[in-house]
C-alpha cells in the first residue's frame, strides 16, 4: 500500500510538472502597452521577453506569482541588448520570479530605487532573483539628491551575476532592508556581482553595500554577501556597512578601495575568507569591528595604508549604554587566523574619547599573522586593551611588538602560493594566518557575463594628439573637434580667446615649444568645466590683459550649476601673470556642489594676481560636503598676489570622508595674501582638512598660514618652512580642548 501510494504521489507531481511545462507561455513585447497586457496573465512558468532596443521612461512592476518548479521569468531578448533609459526602475513582487540580462544606463530612477524587491510596502519579493543585469552610471544628475541602486525586501531573495558600477550620487549602492518584520531573517543571497569604481563622494552617504539600519540594527538579518569582487569602490569610509545581525559575509575581494568593511552595527556577524589588496593606495581599509559576538577568521589583508576609523585592522571602542545609532561595545569577539602583510595601522580601541569610553571586553585576537617590511607591527593602542586576550600571533623577526604578550617576533619568509597571496614558507606557521585554501575572485568571472568592465575615467593624454595653429576661435574649436582624452599641441604664437570653453572632455592643452605660446584670454572665464569635463595645461604662458575690465573674473571655473561628475584639474610648467585689470580675478573658482578628485599646480609662476589662485570653500552650509580630495601646490613661484592661495572649506562633524587633501611643497612665495579685499587675512585658509602637509616652502612680506582643525583627528604637519616678515602658521582647534594637534617643526621665523 505504501509503495502504491509513493507511485501515485510522484506520478501527479510528473503530472503537475508536465502539465506546467506543457502551458508555459512566452510572451515578447515591444512596447511598455504590451508588456503591461502580458503582465497581467502571467501563469507559473511563463516568460516575458522585452524586445532588444532601447526603453526609455519605462517605470517596469514585475508582480506574479511562481513556482518553485516553475518560476516566472523577465528578460531580455538578447541579455545587454535591452537597454532601460531616462527615467526607469524595476520593482519585483510576488513569488518565485527571475530577472535577466537587463541593462540601466543614460538615465535614473524616477524614485528612490533603481531595482527594488517590491512594489510598495505591503506587496513584497519572495524566493526570487536578480541576475545577470547591469546598472551603469545610472546616477540622478543631482549628485546629492538620494537614491539607491538596488534595495532587498521581503525573504528568500538572490542578486548575482550582476554589475554596479559608477554610482556618482549620494546613496547606498546597494541595500537590505529590514523595516518591517516581512523583511527580516530574510536569508538573501547577494553574490558573485562585480560592484565597480564608485568615485569618492565628498560627503557621507556613499557606501558600495549597506545590510540594516541602525533602527533595526538589533534584528537578525541572516544575509550571506559572497564571492563578490569590490573594485576601487571609494565612497566613503565605509565600503560594506553592516548594521543587522548574524549576517556572514565570505570570499569576498576588495581591490584599491578606500575604506573598510565595517560592522557598524548588529550583532554575530561571521566576515571569514576575505581578501582585501590596498597595492599602497590611499586610504585603502580592511575591517572594523563592532558590537558583540563578532567572529572575524581567515582574512586576507595586504597593502594597505588607512588609518584611525580607515585602517587596515580596528578594534573600536563603545559608548557605554549606546544609543541605538552610536557605539555598542565590542564584547566577546573572535579574531583569528588573518594575515596581514604591510598593513599600516592596527588601531585598537579606536575612537575613544570622553563619549566612546568603553572598551573591548572578553575577546581574544589570536593565530594572527602580521608581517611588515619595516619591521612594525603597525598597532596603535589608544584605551584600555586588557579585555582582548592575545595569544600566538606572529610578528616578523626585527620586530619590537607593541604588545609584548601574545606577540612572538619570528624568523619569517613568506612565498606567494598559486593563488598570488603570500604565505610563510615554514610548515611550523601553517596553522597560523589565513589558509592556503583562499580562492580569490576574479575580476573576470563575477558580474553579467555579456557586459565589459571599462575604466572609470579617461586618462589625460590618453588619445591622440592634435596640432593647433593660432587663427581667430582656433582653440575653441580644436576642442570641439576633439575627443576625450586628446593632447591639443599649441603651435607658437598668440591665441586670443574670444569664447568661453565650456569643456565636457578630458582635454590636454600644451605648448608645442615651451615659451613661446601665448594664451590671451577675452572673456570673463577661459574654461567653464562642466560635467565629463577635465583640464591639464602644460608649457603655456596666460596672461589675463586682454580681460574685461570687471570684478571677479576667473580663469577657470567650474559649472555655475552643480555637477555631477567629478573633475580633475592640472597646471604644469606655465606661466600666469597679470589678472588684474580689476579686482578679485582668481585663477580657479570651484562652484557649489563641484568637485575635484585631483587638483594639480606645479613648476608654474603666479604674478600679478587681485584674487586668488584656489578657491574650493564653497560648501559653507556644513553638512561634510567639501570640493576637492586632493589639491597639490608644489615647486611653484608665486609673486604679488592679493587673495591666498587657497581657501579651503570642510565643515561639519561627520568623519565619514577621507578628505580634503592639501599639500604644498617647495614654493617660493613673496608678498601673498594681504590684499585689502582678502577678507581671511591669511595667504592660505584650511578648514576642516583631513589631512595637511606644508614643507620646504619659502614665504617672505606674505600673510600667515591659517588652519582650523575640525572632526576626524587631523593630521597636518608644518615642516621646514621659512616665514621672512611673515607671521607664523596660526593652527586652531574649534573642537576639541587643548592645545592644537599638528607638528610643526623646523620652521625659521624671521
Amino acid at each position: 500500500m505504501t509503495r502504491c501510494f509513493s507511485l501515485i504521489v510522484l506520478t501527479c507531481m510528473a503530472v503537475v510538472l508536465f502539465s506546467q511545462d506543457t502551458f508555459a507561455k512566452e510572451y515578447l513585447v515591444k512596447t511598455p502597452t504590451e508588456y503591461q497586457q502580458a503582465s497581467e496573465k502571467l501563469q507559473p512558468g511563463d516568460e516575458v521577453i522585452l524586445a532588444n532596443g532601447t526603453w526609455s521612461d519605462f517605470e517596469i512592476l514585475f508582480k506574479a506569482k511562481g513556482t518553485e518548479q516553475a518560476p516566472i521569468r523577465l528578460k531580455a531578448e538578447t541579455p545587454g541588448k535591452v537597454f532601460l533609459s531616462g527615467l526607469s526602475n524595476l520593482r519585483l513582487a510576488g513569488e518565485y520570479l527571475v530577472v535577466s540580462g537587463l541593462v540601466f544606463k543614460n538615465g535614473y530612477t524616477p524614485t528612490g530605487e533603481v531595482i527594488s524587491f517590491r512594489q510598495n510596502k505591503d506587496n513584497l519579493a519572495y524566493h526570487s532573483r536578480v541576475t545577470q543585469v547591469v546598472v551603469d552610471n545610472f546616477s540622478n544628475p543631482e549628485k546629492f539628491e538620494q537614491d539607491k541602486w538596488v534595495v532587498m525586501y521581503g525573504k528568500y531573495n538572490r542578486f548575482d551575476h550582476s554589475n554596479l558600477v559608477g554610482k556618482k550620487n549620494a546613496g547606498v549602492t546597494m541595500a537590505v532592508r529590514l523595516n518591517t518584520e516581512e523583511s527580516q531573517e530574510n536569508y538573501h543571497r547577494i553574490d558573485n556581482n562585480y560592484f565597480g569604481p564608485r568615485p569618492v563622494l565628498g560627503s557621507n552617504g556613499g557606501e558600495t553595500l549597506r545590510i540594516g539600519t541602525s533602527h533595526y540594527s538589533l534584528t537578525n538579518s541572516f544575509t550571506t554577501i559572497e564571492n563578490n569582487y569590490f573594485d576601487r569602490c571609494n565612497g566613503e569610509v565605509e565600503i560594506i556597512s553592516n548594521k543587522s545581525g548574524k549576517n556572514k559575509i565570505l570570499n569576498n575581494l576588495f581591490f584599491e578601495s578606500k575604506g573598510t568593511l565595517t560592522l557598524r552595527h548588529g550583532n554575530g556577524n561571521l566576515v571569514q575568507g576575505n581578501v582585501f589588496l590596498g597595492n599602497g593606495v590611499d586610504h585603502t581599509g580592511g575591517i572594523r569591528v563592532i558590537n558583540r559576538d563578532q567572529i572575524i577568521r581567515n582574512n586576507y589583508m595586504e597593502g594597505l595604508t588607512g588609518y584611525r576609523f580607515g585602517s587596515g585592522f580596528t578594534i573600536m571602542n563603545g559608548v557605554p549604554n549606546s544609543k541605538i545609532n552610536r557605539y555598542h561595545q565590542v564584547d566577546n569577539a573572535l579574531i583569528e587566523n588573518n594575515t596581514l602583510v604591510d598593513v599600516e595601522h592596527i588601531h585598537l580601541a579606536a575612537g575613544s574619547d570622553a563619549e566612546r569610553s568603553a572598551a573591548p571586553i572578553n575577546s581574544k585576537f589570536q593565530n594572527n599573522l602580521v608581517v611588515n617590511k619595516d619591521n612594525l607591527d603597525g598597532i596603535s593602542i589608544f584605551d584600555d586593551i586588557s579585555g582582548i586576550h592575545f595569544e600566538n600571533n606572529i610578528v616578523t623577526k626585527d620586530t619590537t611588538p607593541t604588545i609584548i604578550k601574545g606577540f612572538v617576533p619570528t624568523s619569517i619568509e613568506m612565498e606567494r602560493a598559486e593563488n598570488g597571496l603570500l604565505y610563510p614558507v615554514s610548515e611550523q606557521l601553517k596553522n597560523v594566518g589565513a589558509s592556503k585554501d583562499l580562492v580569490l575572485v576574479q575580476k573576470d568571472t563575477v558580474g553579467a557575463s555579456y557586459y565589459p568592465k571599462a575604466e572609470p575615467e579617461v586618462a589625460f593624454d590618453s588619445g591622440r594628439l592634435l596640432r593647433v595653429k593660432p587663427a581667430e576661435n582656433a582653440l575653441f574649436n580644436a576642442i570641439n573637434n576633439a575627443s576625450s582624452g586628446d593632447v591639443l599641441m599649441l603651435e607658437d604664437g598668440d591665441y586670443n580667446i574670444t569664447k568661453v570653453i565650456k569643456l565636457t572632455k578630458t582635454i590636454t592643452i600644451k605648448a608645442a615649444n615651451k615659451g613661446q605660446v601665448y594664451l590671451y584670454p577675452g572673456r570673463s572665464t577661459f574654461v567653464d568645466i562642466n560635467d565629463y569635463g577635465s583640464l591639464k595645461l602644460v608649457d603655456l604662458i596666460i596672461d589675463g590683459k586682454q580681460a574685461p575690465d570687471s570684478a571677479g573674473n576667473t580663469l577657470i571655473r567650474t559649472s555655475r550649476t552643480p555637477m555631477q561628475r567629478n573633475y580633475r584639474l592640472e597646471i604644469h610648467d606655465s606661466s600666469i601673470k597679470n589678472l588684474d585689470v580689476n579686482h578679485s580675478f582668481h585663477v580657479f573658482d570651484a562652484g557649489n556642489r563641484s568637485f575635484a578628485d585631483e587638483i594639480k599646480f606645479t613648476n608654474s609662476t603666479f604674478k600679478n594676481i587681485t584674487g586668488d589662485i584656489l578657491r574650493l570653500n564653497k560648501e559653507t552650509d556644513d553638512l561634510g560636503i567639501y570640493n576637492a580630495e586632493y589639491i597639490y601646490f608644489n615647486n611653484n613661484t608665486v609673486e604679488n598676489v592679493e587673495g591666498a592661495i587657497a581657501k579651503v572649506y570642510r565643515g561639519g562633524t561627520d568623519e565619514s570622508t577621507f578628505g580634503p587633501h592639501f599639500l604644498m611643497e617647495s614654493n617660493v612665495i613673496e608678498n601673498v595674501g594681504k590684499g585689502s579685499r582678502n577678507k581671511s587675512l591669511a595667504s592660505v585658509v584650511l578648514h576642516g582638512s583631513q589631512v595637511t602637509h606644508i614643507a620646504n616652502n619659502k614665504l617672505m612680506n606674505s600673510a600667515s598660514v591659517n588652519i582650523e582643525h575640525t572632526v576626524g583627528e587631523p593630521v597636518t604637519e608644518i615642516s621646514d618652512n621659512s616665514f621672512i616678515k611673515t607671521l607664523s602658521p596660526k593652527v586652531m582647534e574649534l573642537r576639541s580642548n587643548g592645545p592644537h594637534t599638528a607638528i610643526l617643526k623646523n620652521n625659521e621665523v624671521k
